[in-house]
């Protein structure tokens, strides 16, 4: 998923997109997956830490192996990342293989963090860049952060903290779903790049200046 990674950032080759598109679609497809089983199956905090560990893991493992290839700038960061993203999964798994109710509070206590982390990344994001976006992005996310936050704390005092722990197992399952939807519109757009025929290359000392007049021997 290196490859795959960078290719929205950018607009990327016919070439880039024929090898990153069914990344990007077996992934949305896998969320999809792990989310519908979390929601029917029992153990579905298990399964979701378990997937993200996984996940985790191996990206942050890729990241450490890209990282000596990249710019002097972005080898520090790669690494930064590559390191968390491997500690982070580590813990997931860990995690998830535990007996009992450990995965469960891990996600009632997470699920909220996340979510008021994710709109206050976004909201400093916006205030950076002055991206309109990203400020609608963060506002709406601190809604629900704070909306779902309250709804655990209500559940778990007013029923049991295994209810809300219920609770918060199926909001992570439902926020699963909803990421995979950009990761397969990402997919669809990646694959009619790959479409494209690839640009006819220039031939050498050819400016296209006497094309017109019948070649450059005219």
């Amino acid at each position: 998923m290196a490859n795959a990674g960078t290719v929205l950032t950018a607009q990327p080759t016919p070439e880039v997109a024929r090898r990153a598109w069914p990344q990007w679609l077996a992934l949305g497809v896998a969320m999809i997956a792990v989310a519908v089983a979390a929601l029917v199956a029992d153990g579905g905090a298990r399964l979701l830490l378990g997937a993200l560990g996984v996940f985790l893991g191996v990206r942050g493992a890729v990241l450490l192996r890209t990282a000596p290839s990249l710019s002097a700038e972005l080898t520090g960061r790669a690494r930064s990342l590559g390191v968390g993203a491997l500690v982070a999964g580590v813990g997931a798994l860990v995690a998830a293989l535990v007996p009992g109710g450990t995965a469960a509070g891990v996600l009632l206590v997470a699920v909220p963090l996340v979510l008021l982390a994710g709109a206050l990344a976004l909201l400093t994001r916006s205030g950076l860049t002055r991206s309109g976006l990203a400020r609608r992005g963060g506002q709406a996310l601190l809604v629900w952060g704070l909306l779902v936050t309250a709804l655990l704390v209500v559940t778990g005092l007013a029923q049991d903290w295994t209810r809300a722990a219920d609770v918060a197992t199926v909001v992570a399952a439902l926020a699963v779903a909803a990421l995979a939807v950009p990761v397969l519109v990402s997919a669809v757009n990646l694959r009619t790049v790959a479409g494209q025929p690839a640009p006819e290359p220039v031939r050498a000392g050819c400016g296209g200046c006497a094309c017109g007049a019948g070649g450059c021997g005219a």
